[in-house]
């Protein structure tokens, strides 16, 4: 009797030996914007399927139906532990970053993708060391293409079209750039675009191309200027609870670790690009009217907004970086990943 209890209470420590080596830690992840969407899609579902394959398993990532805060509140909620991934835009919280209102300026480049290695590399060269993402572990850092001017009643030629003339933008440098060129910057959420658009309320939106078609904005635009680098672009960030992260197995850092940072700062910004060439399409089936902006008006629009660039220079100083420095090998770090 006695070799068979230690036969089975044997049996029953190898059993939770085994279970405890395949359990499985699960992260919740929240997006800001529906499941469905191609950036959410692109960022937390992709990223949550190739951490469970490099981490054979060990590692899952459970996406919530619903955003589990208001977009705002994203920092936080993963600072706190409340979610334990998310992906957030750094303007929603415009007074706890500067740094990285680096990859938002005008005239910074044309590719989603570019932009998106290269803010990658300079974060980590330059601005991780500032510690403006504290509390948090930084996955990676993209944008989206360059922001363009789009119109729904008349042609924006020269910089004097643009006096006051409402435009929906987001928040921050968007915003500023706005106000800079004589029109009024009116922010609001994305999914608001439509309703202003249609019901007059703006006149137009500063806007990337990527969301274009999946908003169904060409069927409200009639006009469309192109500015060389942009108009302004977005920085964002994915990020995940510092706590969790310490907690997972050193072999499991490692792996998620080679599916963050320039790799995803790749594919989603390859990604940003796949859409816009949908919105493109849709554009023109649209017959949307489409004009690069004159040599005048990049003059006129250069002059109006360097004060932007003048005044971050400053406010990156104050946090020991050499911001125009910093700016300079941003924008030539652009034309590398180009090459």
């Amino acid at each position: 009797m006695t070799k068979i209890l230690a036969g089975l209470l044997g049996g029953l420590a190898m059993l939770a030996m085994v279970t405890v080596a395949h359990a499985q830690v699960v992260l919740s992840a929240s997006s800001i914007l529906p499941t469905n969407n191609f950036l959410t899609r692109n960022t937390l579902s992709a990223w949550g399927a190739d951490v469970e394959r490099v981490t054979e398993g060990r590692v899952k990532v459970n996406l919530l139906p619903k955003p589990a805060v208001a977009p705002p509140g994203t920092l936080d909620a993963v600072k706190d532990g409340l979610i334990d991934v998310a992906w957030t835009v750094h303007g929603l919280t415009p007074a706890r970053f500067v740094l990285t209102n680096i990859a938002e300026f005008p005239g910074n480049g044309d590719s989603a993708e570019q932009m998106s290695v290269a803010y990658q590399r300079i974060h980590e060269r330059h601005l991780a060391k500032a510690g403006e993402h504290k509390g948090v572990k930084v996955i990676a850092l993209f944008t989206h293409g360059p922001g363009q001017l789009l119109s729904a009643r008349r042609p924006v030629n020269t910089i004097e079209d643009l006096a006051g003339m409402k435009f929906r933008t987001p928040g921050g440098i968007a915003l500023e750039v706005a106000k800079a060129v004589g029109a009024v910057g009116v922010p609001r959420p994305v999914t608001e675009i439509y309703e202003l658009l249609n019901g007059g309320i703006v006149d137009g939106v500063f806007f990337p191309l990527d969301t274009i078609a999946s908003l169904k904005l060409e069927q409200i635009i009639r006009h469309m200027t192109t500015f060389p680098g942009g108009l302004y672009n977005a920085s964002f960030v994915m990020i995940m609870n510092e706590e969790r992260f310490n907690k997972l197995s050193r072999r499991d850092q490692e792996a998620i670790d080679a599916i963050g940072g320039e790799a995803f700062s790749r594919r989603v910004g390859r990604g940003f690009e796949e859409q816009e060439r949908a919105s493109m399409n849709a554009l023109a089936a649209s017959k949307v009217a489409m004009t690069d902006a004159s040599p005048a008006l990049m003059q006129a629009f250069r002059a109006r907004t360097a004060a932007i660039e003048a005044n971050w220079v400053k406010q990156a100083a104050a946090k020991g970086i050499d911001g125009a420095k910093v700016l300079e090998e941003f924008r030539a770090e652009v034309r590398k990943v180009g090459r």
